[in-house]
């Protein structure tokens, strides 16, 4: 990793991204819930995409935390990466075979597959978010305790 790179990846997100990212999740999250809210579906099909959706969201952030420490050279086990990409390839899938089966408008099916898509990615924005600021914090922390340390040893 050249220091061009390495200084990129510690550079803390701006805030007008992080408010983009958390409003994006908040505005696919809300639109998904309305959507469910007011559809004419009986409450155990609703419950079906609710919990489709939570199960998206958990195994989207997962796979981003597994992909994300194995970039930063963070031991991770074969097997749990191996379930992250099944548990968001399933989670995508049941959406997927739920809209086919379900007895909505194409506009209707439509609008639930865009607001789980907006929702799956602002959750890993959000999440990429949280890593780039801790990430860069702590980088922060790490330079001022060794300027600190500099200066004692020079003034001494």
């Amino acid at each position: 990793m050249t220091t061009q790179t390495l200084n990129t990846a510690l550079q803390a997100p701006t805030k007008s991204y992080t408010y983009a990212g958390v409003a994006a999740l908040i505005i696919g999250i809300g639109a998904y819930g309305v959507g469910l809210f007011n559809a004419q579906m009986l409450l155990n099909e609703k419950g079906y995409y609710l919990i489709t959706l939570l199960y998206g969201l958990f195994s989207i952030v997962s796979l981003q935390k597994n992909v994300r420490d194995k970039a930063e050279g963070i031991n991770t086990s074969s097997i749990y990466g191996s379930l992250s990409w099944i548990s968001t390839g399933l989670a995508i899938a049941l959406l997927v075979i739920g809209l086919i089966n379900a007895d909505l408008l194409l506009s209707e099916k439509g609008f639930y597959a865009m607001a789980y898509t907006l929702s799956l990615f602002a959750a890993v924005t959000v999440q990429k978010n949280v890593r780039d600021k801790q990430a860069a914090t702590n980088e922060g922390i790490e330079n001022t305790v060794k300027n600190k340390q500099t200066s004692e040893l020079a003034a001494e």
